[in-house]
């Protein structure tokens, strides 16, 4: 039934929280030889499955999982290690007949396989002496007078964005523009992207049951144990481990660290939501959504994927 799928492979996506890790499995239990490429940034980490909603051990033995556990905390995994891994694993899913199905909403690392992101290599020197300037809005005064282009196409207060352009820029002695045409640019690509959409006050109420699904299940357990290990810069920012070391270090109450986390997590679901509308690619459908719906829109774009 995967027959004439594998070249369009299919992409899962959603805010946090939106269901879309279970429909991956549903879908790929539904039409049989496929299998699953997590799309998610802090999923890669070993240990952090109760906090990240990882797939389950039993999901995991009705499907084939890929890109989940293949990091310790204490690493900074990049999106060029990503982009590597990920693709080897669709070549190898292909090469064994199956169907790929991404699932995930970490959007640049969505980018980097659909639209084969030409990423620069990292500069640590450069990126120290400018991790040290608090100045954000400087930082990026300093980028448009390098580079006006990519300072142009992001907002000032990004300081994430406007750390890694500027690190590319004086650690290659290239603008950050010349690597590609910037994510604003959505060309042609076989990948049959799919989002799934909840009314954002239903999205809010299923992040914060979430989060006390999660504490019921060992969260801080999980965090504490992680905390004794060393955890890395971005596994120590992730969403609810973040004010759970908090709460550990003794900073705030549980139940202050909870109400942070879970206000935290839904502006993080809205600026996921805002990233995935402005690609005019990706095929909106309103949840819930059975896998049998997601078939039949795959397979009508497969045959008519500008319909």
């Amino acid at each position: 039934m995967a027959t004439g799928r594998a070249d369009r492979p299919l992409v899962i996506l959603g805010p946090t929280a939106s269901g879309k890790s279970s429909l991956a499995v549903a879908t790929a239990e539904f039409i049989g030889a496929a299998e699953i490429v997590s799309i998610d940034s802090m999923a890669v980490y070993r240990g952090m499955d109760i906090g990240t909603a990882s797939p389950t051990g039993s999901d995991q033995q009705q499907v084939p999982h890929h890109l989940i556990d293949v990091a310790d905390p204490s690493e900074e995994f990049t999106v060029g290690v990503f982009k590597r891994l990920a693709t080897a694993a669709i070549d190898a899913i292909r090469a064994r007949g199956n169907t790929p199905i991404l699932v995930g909403g970490t959007g640049l690392y969505l980018r980097a396989v659909v639209d084969d992101l030409n990423l620069p290599g990292r500069y640590p020197e450069a990126a120290a002496e400018l991790d040290a300037e608090p100045d954000t809005e400087a930082l990026h005064t300093r980028l448009a007078s390098l580079d006006p282009l990519a300072a142009s196409r992001m907002e000032p207060s990004n300081r994430r964005r406007v750390l890694r352009a500027l690190e590319v820029t004086i650690g290659s002695g290239s603008p950050f523009s010349s690597f590609g045409p910037g994510l604003e640019e959505y060309g042609p690509t076989p990948f049959v992207m799919v989002a799934l959409r909840w009314p954002q006050a239903v999205l809010d109420e299923r992040i914060a049951t979430r989060y006390q699904q999660q504490i019921e299940a060992g969260f801080l357990d999980e965090v504490r144990h992680l905390a004794a290990g060393g955890v890395g810069r971005t596994a120590a920012q992730a969403l609810g481990y973040k004010e759970l070391l908090a709460h550990l270090g003794g900073e705030c109450s549980l139940e202050e660290a909870l109400a942070t986390a879970i206000r935290r997590t839904r502006r993080f679901a809205r600026r996921q939501q805002r990233w995935f509308r402005r690609d005019p690619r990706i095929n909106w459908m309103d949840a819930p959504v059975t896998a049998a719906e997601i078939v039949a829109l795959w397979d009508e774009r497969r045959i008519n994927p500008n319909g």
